[in-house]
């Protein structure tokens, strides 16, 4: 394939060849068209590395009625998502070899490569794990309320040594449960689209009770040379401790969301139970100073904490609803509708998404449009949003917390040269291709 006319994230206009190998062949002016190749004309279009969403929830084994490997990769592949990391907590989680294993036969559904995270419980085997191709711990869930997948500090140096052993990142899922503000959730929470519904959840599940457990992750990966990187910051406070504590020189880096940096406690209320997610939203003071780290280049990734449940699921009180929101196709679109207004750059855009989880996470073929790189390839009019809409989105539940705003959504993805999904921007119809998503720590 030759893809001629595009404009990269840093402006410069060139062709780019992909060869039989599904690498990127050459990026340069003027190359001429092979026989019998396929040429995208591309003129007018930005071509930008795929996304690496190093943070979802395909829910299976255990959960498909929520999402599948089928379903949730071709929402990744309508995004722009080319590599997904599922996480550990599905039944059963992925705690041991023999789990590992059950999850990477469903994974053979994917659209999109894919890496699986193995997780750290009091039954973890990590022997029996790190025999697999594993991608990474996580989510590790530090003193959460997150039922049997919460962990203890003992435990947790555990995981950091085992992990720092064998070179392997530990994602934390950072909560300080004791700190939580157990009278915020008393009073009539049962509506499912209050105001007060959404400000219980964030008022329970408190700011301080993040940056508590943030901090007390970074001092024990400090204290034993270990690599951890914090899933899903949602305050400014929490980025900063990180930051701080790189300069200081522990390994650590962190993951922002697009709904805590799209929504807020102030622009959200509607959601009602739709909108509980953990870490919750935010006030919307926090909300832009979080955007403006961002911007600032202070966060490492975007990564969506895509956790898909089912309507009726998120319809229950608050208390009885499940938490967590879909997200992975609409993770570029977001932000590049935000480079679009001038509020990012295309480049920041690049980073966050793709080239920075690549390398945090080594992957060496990923998160580029260079030579030698993997043709993980997205196409997109960035002259050209649309508004979000769930009936046009292809995750299982068909619902989104992003409703009504806008975004930029790929014309083309490709996976290693290969295209699997393509819409016509004149009729909005869409294609997908053949599975074919590979575990990135085998390829």
């Amino acid at each position: 394939m030759l893809i001629t006319g595009a404009t990269l994230a840093d402006g410069r206009v060139r062709d780019v060849r992909i060869g039989d190998d599904g690498r990127i062949a050459a990026v340069a002016e003027g190359l001429g068209a092979d026989a019998g190749e396929r040429v995208i004309e591309a003129r007018g279009r930005h071509l930008l590395p795929g996304a690496v969403d190093v943070h979802v929830h395909f829910r299976e084994p255990g959960g498909s009625h929520k999402e599948t490997w089928s379903s949730g990769s071709r929402s990744a592949a309508a995004g722009g998502v080319t590599t997904v990391v599922d996480q550990p907590n599905t039944s059963p989680p992925t705690v041991d070899g023999a789990a590992f294993d059950e999850k990477a036969a469903l994974a053979a559904d994917s659209l999109v490569d894919y890496g699986i995270n193995g997780g750290v419980t009091e039954e973890w085997d990590p022997e029996s794990l790190f025999d697999r191709p594993l991608f990474a711990l996580g989510e590790v869930f530090l003193a959460d309320s997150t039922g049997d997948m919460g962990i203890d500090a003992d435990l947790f140096a555990d995981a950091l040594d085992a992990a720092a052993t064998r070179d392997v990142p530990v994602t934390v899922h950072a909560e300080d449960a004791t700190l939580f503000d157990e009278s915020a959730l008393d009073g009539d929470l049962g509506g499912t689209g209050t105001a007060a519904t959404a400000d219980a959840w964030s008022a329970y599940r408190t700011a301080d009770a993040e940056l508590a457990a943030v901090e007390r992750a970074l001092g024990a990966a400090a204290e034993r040379d270990a690599r951890v990187h914090v899933a899903h910051t949602s305050t400014p406070e929490a980025v900063d401790a990180v930051t701080d504590a790189r300069e200081d020189g522990t390994d650590a880096t962190c993951e922002v969301t697009p709904h805590h940096l799209y929504l807020s406690r102030e622009r959200a209320r509607s959601l009602g139970t739709f909108g509980r997610m953990n870490p919750p939203l935010r006030s919307e003071e926090r909300r832009e100073a979080l955007f403006a780290r961002l911007a600032e280049g202070d966060v490492d990734v975007v990564a969506t904490d895509h956790a898909p449940h089912t309507v009726e699921e998120k319809r229950a009180g608050l208390v009885d609803a499940p938490s967590g929101v879909p997200g992975v196709e609409t993770l570029y679109p977001l932000l590049l509708e935000s480079a679009r207004k001038g509020e990012l750059s295309i480049e920041r855009v690049r980073d966050a998404v793709a080239a920075n989880p690549a390398e945090i996470f080594g992957l060496d073929r990923k998160g580029r449009v260079a030579e030698g790189r993997d043709a993980d390839l997205v196409l997109v009019d960035t002259a050209d949003p649309r508004e979000i809409e769930a009936a046009a989105l292809h995750s299982a539940p068909a619902w989104t917390p992003f409703e009504g705003l806008r975004g930029v959504f790929p014309e083309v993805t490709l996976v290693r040269g290969e295209v699997v999904y393509e819409r016509d921007p004149a009729t909005g119809a869409a294609s997908f291709g053949e599975p074919a998503g590979r575990n990135v720590r085998e390829s």
